[in-house]
């Protein structure tokens, strides 16, 4: 996020960590990188030693099935998969500690480059996080790692409707959010038909350990090579959940004919309904107008005015 969170101070999160992680710590930095989660840089003896998270669990993400996340990456690492960045433990053996309303995690800093959220922009770029996913989807998921769980259930596109009858008079997005979602609600609710019936379809495909979100915001490259952090969204599921950025990219063609293609169309169904209800929860609710605000109402507007996904034949 851009902003820092209003309800967590830097001292609150350095007092955390140095009960919790390492009473060397000197300070922390609140870093304004990544979306939907807080993260700082923790500083000891003038060099960085932790890339720290603040997440805010909810009904997509719980904290049980956070600390699972994080406790399968740190076994994925464990396992001999180089390129997993895991969340280090707690002095409890713990990997996420409750901070306020959320839970804080850290791992040991990296340095390197990142490319934006997108999907890989080019063939290198692709070929090599096709690699990485490859030897991920044929690693055992370990054993606590919770299942991929559907992000709408059937009453969703109902509620939403419902819920743009009324003003959203709630900051300077607010009316132009319900607006914008209005004119979409007929295509809300055939994008979450045609999801649901994949989701229902999903139940009998194979299913592995995944990522989530391997785009380019969740890859770092490194003097040592590429690697996968934010591993908050690890769940067992099908493999296309992870391929979908590469077909997003234009690089449907590294994954082979064995692709799922209706799997591919559930995973990009899920993230436009997602990224839409949690905006419509978003300014729906009390906001100022800030940078995050702005970003994701651009967000919001993507997902609604973007291309339906076509199926390959």
């Amino acid at each position: 996020m851009r902003e820092p969170p209003p309800h967590v101070s830097d001292d609150d999160v350095l007092v955390l960590l140095r009960s919790s992680w390492d009473r060397d710590l000197a300070s922390v930095t609140h870093l304004p990188v990544g979306f939907g989660a807080h993260h700082w840089r923790a500083d000891a003896e003038g060099t960085p030693r932790f890339f720290v998270t603040l997440d805010l669990p909810d009904e997509r993400k719980t904290a049980s099935e956070l600390e699972a996340s994080y406790a399968a990456a740190a076994q994925l690492a464990a396992s001999g998969l180089e390129f997993v960045v895991p969340s280090l433990p707690s002095v409890t053996g713990s990997f996420t500690v409750p901070c306020a309303d959320g839970d804080l995690s850290v791992t040991a800093w990296r340095d390197g480059t990142s490319h934006g959220f997108g999907p890989p922009e080019t063939r290198e770029a692709a070929e090599a996080t096709l690699a990485m996913l490859r030897r991920l989807h044929a690693t055992a998921p370990p054993p606590g790692l919770a299942p991929w769980r559907p992000v709408i259930d059937r009453a969703f596109s109902a509620r939403l409707a419902l819920r743009l009858g009324t003003p959203w008079d709630t900051g300077p997005y607010g009316e132009r959010a319900r607006a914008a979602l209005s004119r979409h609600v007929e295509d809300i609710g055939r994008w979450s038909a045609a999801y649901l019936r994949l989701c229902d379809a999903a139940v009998d495909r194979p299913w592995g350990a995944t990522h989530g979100e391997p785009h380019q915001g969740n890859q770092l490259v490194t003097p040592t090579g590429r690697v996968l952090v934010d591993w908050e969204t690890a769940r067992r599921a099908p493999a296309e959940r992870d391929l979908r950025v590469l077909v997003e990219g234009g690089f449907a063609d590294l994954c082979g004919d064995a692709i799922d293609w209706e799997m591919v169309e559930m995973y990009d169904l899920e993230w436009r309904l997602d990224e839409i209800s949690q905006y419509a929860d978003w300014f729906s609710a009390p906001h100022d107008g800030t940078k995050d605000d702005e970003i994701a109402y651009g967000g919001l507007l993507g997902e609604l005015d973007r291309a339906d996904f076509a199926v390959e034949a």
